[in-house]
């Protein structure tokens, strides 16, 4: 514990880093609040009211667990950046049977240039659709009563509002990736994850009827994400023995060196898909 305090002051010392973390929490603190700003023409008291008896167990609580509550709140983040994340993974795979992004992989720092913007590109797109959804889904659904303003207004302010605040939150990300401590959209994603986490921790200590097993459970929690990272950061190292080579009178080589191979390469996004899938034919019944 003392090591660890002392790393934290010497982190602080280093005028450069303390600048960098002071200005990512900012960028946080920012795509936290946009989560509370409702879209125009939502009555939040009315749809605050509903969501109280709606069940969080389905693909839409999903949803609102990776934005931290703004899907279910009707945030102007509502959609996070998620479109941005599939918008990737179809870029990426595309590489993979389209000759033309085969071509652009192979072109280095200009293709993944030319790839970028068009990641961007298809965020837009996908989340103009993503947009229309949500708003129908508000419209029709068991949210209709918060609506308070003309349905076909309702519908292009929410497409324009959403778009717009899925490519903020991109750019977000991209400012804590170039001027801040590095993967700024993991970090965005990571945030809206443990966004609930204290009013949670707080409603099970006010449920929970014994102090002793609130403790065990805080203390299994612990233990459980302590494994879940000791398995992702985990690793294999396979020895490679490299040969010697004699160049005039000098020996090169010969040197022992290892090729990590992580335990779990996949990560965590296999148990979200998964999830995903599990939670398809209840959110379509």
């Amino acid at each position: 514990m003392a090591r660890l305090a002392e790393s934290i002051r010497n982190i602080w010392k280093i005028e450069e880093l303390r600048r960098r973390i002071l200005y990512t929490l900012g960028v946080l603190v920012v795509y936290r609040l946009g989560a509370y700003v409702t879209l125009p023409g939502v009555d939040a008291h009315v749809l605050a009211e509903i969501n109280k008896n709606s069940d969080p167990n389905n693909l839409f609580g999903l949803l609102d667990l990776f934005v931290g509550g703004a899907f279910s709140a009707a945030g102007i983040f509502a959609l996070g950046i998620m479109p941005y994340i599939t918008a990737s993974i179809i870029i990426q795979l595309m590489g993979a049977v389209v000759p033309y992004f085969q071509k652009l992989q192979r072109e280095g720092e200009d293709g993944r240039r030319k790839i970028t913007q068009l990641t961007r590109y298809g965020t837009v797109g996908i989340t103009a659709l993503q947009a229309a959804g949500f708003a129908i889904n508000l419209q029709y659904g068991a949210t209709s009563q918060a609506i308070v303003i003309n349905s076909t207004f309702f519908m292009i302010s929410t497409v324009i509002v959403l778009t717009a605040g899925t490519v903020f939150v991109m750019w977000l990300g991209e400012r804590i990736t170039e001027s801040g401590i590095g993967n700024g959209i993991s970090l965005i994603i990571m945030i809206g994850i443990i966004a609930r986490l204290p009013a949670s921790l707080f409603n099970e200590f006010q449920l929970s009827s014994n102090l002793f097993i609130f403790l065990m459970e805080i203390g299994i929690l612990t233990l459980v994400t302590m494994g879940v990272v000791l398995l992702t950061q985990g690793m294999r190292r396979i020895p490679v023995q490299y040969a010697k080579r004699i160049v005039g009178r000098k020996v090169y080589g010969g040197t022992t060196q290892y090729l990590p191979l992580r335990v779990n390469a996949a990560g965590v996004m296999p148990i979200i898909f998964a999830q995903s899938i599990m939670f398809v034919p209840a959110t379509v019944a």
